[in-house]
């Protein structure tokens, strides 16, 4: 995992040549950044740290810059992006990379010098011989979406980064809340431990008060509040968004998409499918998998399609009549409540 790459990188002399790849962009990000701070200071930074991307300059320009020695310091940071060569896929643009200079250099690297190729990137094509010579040669790390385990992991350890702690029902909350993209969690981490300061502990009421929620995540909480049949919560919730100048369309829109989620969950799960195997299928965070198989129990089968069946027709009536907007989520939120349990 991602977290004890960098814990390596804290932790040990730095090597000279340095691969970080892959979808998760806020890890990749991550890491690059802790190589360049570890290896330089701040003020060594205008002078030894070069960024070059392969998609608008040859390999060989930063191949040169790495066998430079630094006008000051003994060490000078090399990051070379977008290193196309390495995959499978075609360039932007036409670029040529004398990559015969960058195999020699991957060979024999400078002692002075650390090169971190960098790129997100899904996978790399190991056939080629380039690609197959840096993965044997240099320190890999393959940043991929974090698992369930891993998310829960990782927002602990960010807390701590910033001094704080968080408890175990304030990390499934602010997951909730906030959603599951690694840089909304950062900042929202970040905001949370400066507001428990220095040895503080952030808790599940801490997350409600301070938490950003963007649209998607009060859709998420006004299902929640459905979910529970708390009416009038719900009505709140729903009111506090129009306060918010959001559109009523908008929020049927994220209504039907989260009950939608609620549904083939129900479905999924009845037929003996697990947390992973939704997921899979369903091509969501396995923690919002998590989420939906919690609430699903509140309603069957038969409700939840009948729900979706609702929005689909509070959409048709939104666009194609002239029935207030506002009045026709008030009646579903009645009608909802009014379920049996």
């Amino acid at each position: 995992m991602g977290l004890d790459f960098f814990k390596k990188i804290n932790g040990q002399a730095l090597v000279p040549l340095y691969l970080v790849y892959g979808t998760e962009t806020f890890l990749v990000n991550e890491a690059v950044k802790r190589l360049v701070n570890t290896a330089l200071t701040e003020e060594e930074r205008d002078f030894h740290l070069a960024v070059y991307d392969c998609e608008e300059t040859p390999v060989e320009v930063a191949v040169e810059e790495a066998e430079t020695l630094p006008f000051f310091g003994e060490k000078k940071v090399v990051v070379v992006k977008n290193p196309i060569f390495l995959t499978a896929e075609k360039g932007k643009e036409k670029v040529e990379h004398d990559l015969k200079k960058l195999e020699e250099y991957i060979a024999s690297p400078s002692p002075f010098s650390i090169v971190v190729f960098t790129g997100a990137y899904e996978k790399l094509d190991e056939r080629k011989k380039i690609t197959k010579r840096l993965m044997k040669e240099a320190e890999v790390f393959v940043a991929l979406p974090l698992n369930e385990k891993e998310l829960y992991r990782w927002v602990e350890e960010c807390a701590q980064e910033h001094g704080a702690t968080i408890t175990d029902r304030a990390k499934e909350r602010v997951l909730a809340l906030a959603g599951t993209n690694l840089t909304i969690l950062s900042n929202e981490l970040e905001k949370l431990s400066l507001y428990v300061g220095q040895a503080g502990t952030i808790t599940e009421e801490t997350v409600e008060i301070l938490v950003s929620r963007t649209l998607e995540q009060n859709a998420f909480v006004l299902v929640e509040k459905v979910v529970n049949r708390k009416i009038e919560e719900a009505l709140q919730v729903f009111y506090d968004l129009l306060e918010n100048q959001e559109e009523p369309i908008k929020i049927v829109s994220l209504l039907a998409s989260q009950f939608r989620l609620l549904y083939q969950v129900k479905a999924l799960a009845t037929k003996g499918y697990g947390q992973q195997q939704i997921a899979s299928i369903l091509k969501v965070h396995p923690f919002r998998v998590k989420l939906a198989l919690g609430q699903i129990a509140l309603f069957s089968e038969q409700e939840l399609l009948s729900i979706v069946h609702d929005l689909a027709e509070a959409d048709y009536q939104m666009k194609s009549s002239a029935m207030d907007k506002q009045l026709i989520i008030e009646l579903l939120l009645v009608k909802w409540s009014k379920k049996p349990a």
